[in-house]
């Protein structure tokens, strides 16, 4: 019982996405993108965390096809130029736009 419910569910999720053409979300990017996306975004978050001079958790990372976008706040515009160096080198991003805003 538990095999043809496993089944049932493996060949529900298959056609699902067939008929969607394996979009996450209408007419943005593939499934493949979306992954590829979430693990840039997980590789920027953590040079961040690693860098002494960029807060982490002040800074947002968001992704979508291999374009990160910074934003959020920093206490200077070096911290700001950090962040946006990191994310430009880390390997697989395409582009960075910076929208962070420096606190006076």
């Amino acid at each position: 019982m538990k095999i043809a419910t496993a089944l049932l569910a493996a060949v529900a999720t298959f056609s699902l996405v067939q008929i969607t053409g394996c979009a996450v979300a209408r007419d943005q990017q593939t499934v493949g993108a979306y992954i590829d996306d979430a693990t840039l975004t997980t590789r920027v978050k953590a040079r961040f965390a690693e860098d002494k001079t960029v807060s982490a958790t002040s800074i947002s990372v968001e992704t979508l096809n291999g374009t990160v976008q910074l934003s959020g706040f920093a206490k200077s515009t070096a911290e700001k130029a950090t962040a946006e160096n990191l994310a430009k080198s880390t390997p697989g991003v395409k582009a960075v736009r910076n929208d962070i805003v420096v606190r006076p």
